[in-house]
């Protein structure tokens, strides 16, 4: 059989299916070599079927195992259980993928994901929504970048120290001497490294084999320093895999706050970061505006900062202190490269992690082969080389690495004059990551999925209430040993006691030192100037937004896009999938999305017959501006209100602020709704519906 033969019939999946994946898929090379040929070359698609990228052909590939999302459906697009409860919507929506695994990843997919520009060009690794290389900087969006890496990157090497710990103890007998038997065998005969690469292939190839060699347990059940039980750092075990236990009503809830918990503990320019400026443009720079009405609370920390100094004697201010402006200057100019640094290590790590367990509907077995592959080669060089040769080959590179730059510089300069963005080529997402997604790239294809099937997929409900006090159920797939040995080698008293609620535990600390610096008590009078100041703050944007009212009778446009940003409470703001409540110009409407028709569009009508009736198959709507689904090449979320403003109407007045999204088309047009409740909804439909690929901003 030939190459080509082979490339044309495919590969057999896990299950024996035969899929599209060609062989060409398993090895690491890039799937096109456009961007180095041909750099230019512009191509667009303006629908999905057009299938521009592995993404949009997964979406639209026909599946063996179908959830809800993935049935045929003649109306023009059905409701499968849009602002209904968790219990009230069908399961699965997505075959192979349970529900909540499927509204942890669009949850995430919200804070992450708020900027999008089509590229016209190839994308790497056959996949779009990849991050740009000159995304905007925000404080903000670094938060969500530190977030991100903590819930990827901290919680997984936070995983790996406490397996390892449990090793080391020898609290569980029976699998850390098989261990030990194993290693020093391989040690006495200089198969110490076969060992380790034979070990690591299996682990890539059959995934059965980690649970085997390293048994499930809660995350925050093990103590890093014994290996044995622990209560949990909330006092219940509430969730497994969150590093405290903390109780939680949906999947990756509570590692998420914690995520959040953990942002909000750094210093200097993370607190800055915390409540910094979102990267969502602000609605209006004129005097007046309710975020002129409220003082900037990042420079409070400064503020303090200086008054501490100048208590203890010292003298602050660009005119004492030289070295002010410059240092805030270079820490804030390197801010960028920073963020991105860490979204890139976070991208790598959850293609790596996707890679090794793949989610439906990409490929289960292409990706664990590719890496098996690169492992392979090592495991068999290492059976003949020595370590006098492998200590030798090392030293040789390092001496070539130091004093080699003559000879490495002229090999550079060749290669970027022979192939100019070659190193485009050679990124991992390109060879051997190439069609393994992060987990950005894996919801924008479920959520085009429901498009493809003219079903989008709900949002993630709210649960409301807070998660209750209890602890949660644990199952073999949590808390699992190797052979006999009892779990964590403890009794069933000692696993009780770890599990059942204490509420003392999450308030202990390590002394009474820290207990007084963790103290934030205020006192009888400290709480009544918090409250006074709180009553005041909450007059004061009232006023202000009433005032917005008359000024946007006077004509104020800024005033017109503010109009219904803090909605009242009383009001039901659920809509979808369809219409989406909102604003254009400060006139209240709909934004609506039109599939059944010649050229699929989106509108945005002030009749309000939308709200009984509906918007489907409708020609009386009379819209007061329509934009092609093809033809939009970028959407932006953006602010309700100023950053500032936005905060203190939450502190204040507790009510929600209804943000809004920017529209802008290939020719350059742009529309801004605002007051949009279910502005992140709207925002995942667009994206997903069309042909485009997209680049996160």
């Amino acid at each position: 059989m030939t190459l080509d033969e082979e490339k044309s019939q495919g590969i057999q999946d896990a299950d024996g299916n035969i899929t599209n994946t060609k062989l060409t898929d398993i090895l690491p090379i890039p799937p096109t070599t456009q961007p180095v040929n041909e750099p230019e070359k512009f191509e667009t698609a303006n629908s999905l079927a057009e299938e521009p990228t592995l993404s949009h052909d997964l979406a639209t590939n026909s599946h063996e195992v179908k959830g809800i999302a993935q049935r045929e459906y003649v109306e023009e697009v059905a409701n499968l259980g849009w602002n209904e409860k968790k219990d009230k919507i069908s399961a699965p929506l997505v075959g192979r993928l349970g529900n909540e695994d499927l509204w942890l990843l669009i949850r995430r997919f919200n804070k992450q994901i708020y900027h999008v520009k089509e590229v016209p060009t190839a994308v790497p690794g056959d996949l779009d929504l990849n991050i740009a290389d000159e995304e905007e900087f925000s404080p903000d969006k670094l938060r969500e970048n530190i977030e991100r890496f903590y819930m990827t990157v901290v919680v997984g090497l936070l995983a790996a120290v406490k397996h390892i710990a449990r090793l080391r103890s020898w609290r569980e007998t029976r699998c850390t001497s098989c261990f030990c038997a194993v290693y020093f065998a391989a040690w006495i005969f200089d198969l110490v490294v076969p060992l380790l690469t034979l070990t690591l292939i299996t682990l890539i190839v059959y995934p059965r084999s980690r649970e085997v060699l390293f048994p499930p347990a809660p995350l925050a059940l093990v103590d890093s320093k014994s290996g044995g039980v622990q209560k949990p750092k909330a006092g219940v075990l509430g969730s497994t895999d969150s590093s405290t236990g903390a109780p939680q009503n949906f999947k990756g809830e509570a590692v998420e706050q914690e995520a959040s918990s953990f942002v909000n503990g750094f210093a200097s320019i993370v607190v800055t970061s915390a409540a910094g400026k979102h990267p969502q443009a602000a609605p209006s720079s004129e005097t007046g505006s309710p975020d002129d009405a409220v003082p900037d609370p990042t420079d409070l920390a400064m503020t303090a900062a200086e008054a501490k100094d100048v208590a203890a004697g010292g003298k602050t201010g660009p005119s004492q202190d030289k070295t002010k402006v410059p240092v805030e200057t270079a820490m804030w100019t390197k801010m960028r490269p920073i963020m991105h640094g860490i979204a890139d290590v976070s991208d790598t790590w959850e293609r790596f992690v996707n890679a090794l367990s793949p989610t439906p509907p990409f490929p289960k077995d292409v990706y664990r082969l590719r890496l098996a592959i690169l492992v392979v080669p090592l495991f068999l060089i290492s059976l003949f080389v020595t370590s006098y040769m492998f200590i030798k080959g090392m030293t040789f590179g390092v001496g070539f690495g130091f004093f080699g730059d003559p000879i490495i510089s002229r090999g550079l300069k060749w290669l970027n004059r022979r192939f100019p963005h070659w190193q485009k080529l050679m990124e991992l997402r390109n060879t051997i990551l190439k069609g393994v997604p992060t987990n950005a790239q894996l919801t924008l294809t479920l959520l085009r999925i429901g498009e493809a099937n003219k079903a989008p997929l709900p949002p993630p409900p709210s649960a409301g209430a807070p998660p209750p006090e209890r602890p949660i159920e644990i199952t073999d797939a949590e808390l699992k040993a190797t052979g006999a040995e009892p779990p964590l080698n403890a009794t069933d008293e000692e696993l009780r006691e770890a599990i059942e609620h204490d509420p003392q535990v999450a308030h202990q600390t390590g002394g009474p030192d820290i207990d007084a610096a963790k103290s934030s008590k205020h006192g009888k009078h400290g709480n009544r100037i918090i409250s006074f100041f709180k009553g005041t703050t909450k007059g004061a944007v009232k006023t202000a937004i009433g005032t917005d009212h008359a000024r946007a009778k006077a004509g104020s446009h800024h005033a017109k896009n503010r109009l219904g940003a803090v909605p009242r409470s009383d009001v039901n703001h659920l809509t979808g999938p369809l219409d989406f409540k909102g604003r254009y110009k400060g006139q209240k409407g709909h934004v609506y999305i039109t599939t059944k028709s010649t050229i699929p569009a989106v509108s945005f009508s002030t009749n309000h017959t939308i709200e009984k009736i509906g918007s489907e198959e409708r020609e009386d709507l009379h819209p007061l501006w329509t934009v092609a689904i093809g033809d939009i090449a970028e959407i932006k979320k953006v602010g309700g209100y100023g950053w500032k403003a936005k905060i203190i109407v939450g502190w204040s007045m507790g009510r929600e602020v209804a943000d809004g999204l920017e529209i802008t088309d290939r020719t350059g047009n742009v529309w801004r709704v605002t007051a949009l409740p279910m502005r992140d909804e709207l925002f995942n439909r667009l994206v997903a519906i069309g042909g485009q690929k997209w680049e996160a901003w």
